[in-house]
């Protein structure tokens, strides 16, 4: 089931039962890539990539419930979240669960794709400060983590994991892998006293010792094609979304 078809299945039960506050989750990918400046709530919606397109037509459809039917509707354009419990699939899961056990891993282009990594802990308190506070019908980006490189991201695993640069591949870029996305998240700063407070460090940190600790969660997932889909080892995608 796409984004925007779940999205509007909730939607259509949140109309029927009357609910209080419905707080759609979304991503900063819906701005599309930003070679330069950071985009506020009011930008353009200029995805490049489907996942992000129907996250975007999600987004339209949801503030839509808002203004056609009253469903008191808020969304939030998170940036990529990072932490324990995570799908191994992911860029920092999977790198740590590889690093760990002495296997390479891989990285596309030269691993200068830039991405804003917020600790799912400050992202949670931010949707939750929506669910409480939130105008109905408006839009707030939940940002204010740390602009990495692929490059970046990659030596902090590597020095967390106690490997080198020896265990890194560089493969081909993949196709409309967005250069750059940056979230201006004023708005929930001034509105809402939303205030990112996980150090990065101390947070790649913990969530590389969970999956040294818990190889029992994500182990059957990766020797499961099933259960895990096939790793995409770019932070293009969000994580934990």
């Amino acid at each position: 089931m796409t984004a925007r078809a779940g999205g509007q299945t909730l939607l259509d039960a949140a109309l029927r039962h009357g609910v209080e506050r419905f707080v759609h989750v979304s991503t900063d990918e819906v701005y599309g890539p930003l070679l330069e400046g950071t985009a506020a709530e009011e930008f353009p919606l200029r995805p490049s990539v489907p996942y992000a397109a129907s996250k975007a037509a999600s987004d339209l459809i949801a503030l839509s419930y808002w203004q056609t039917y009253g469903v008191p509707v808020c969304v939030t354009r998170s940036s990529n979240n990072y932490g324990p419990y995570q799908h191994p699939e992911k860029i920092i899961p999977l790198f740590v669960t590889r690093l760990l056990h002495g296997e390479p891993v891989t990285l596309h282009g030269r691993g200068e794709h830039v991405r804003n990594w917020l600790h799912v802990e400050d992202n949670c308190a931010g949707v939750e400060a929506v669910l409480r506070g939130g105008t109905h019908g408006e839009i707030y980006n939940l940002g204010g983590g740390t602009d990495l490189t692929g490059r970046e991201l990659t030596e902090h695993l590597l020095r967390i994991c106690g490997a080198t640069w020896e265990a890194v591949t560089y493969v081909p870029d993949r196709p409309a892998n967005d250069l750059r996305y940056s979230l201006d998240w004023s708005k929930a700063a001034t509105q809402l006293g939303y205030r990112p407070v996980r150090d990065l460090e101390d947070g790649l940190a913990e969530a590389a010792d969970w999956y040294r600790r818990n190889p029992d969660r994500w182990a059957p997932l990766m020797r499961n094609p099933q259960a895990a889909p096939a790793p995409r080892v770019s932070p293009a995608t969000p994580a934990g979304r």
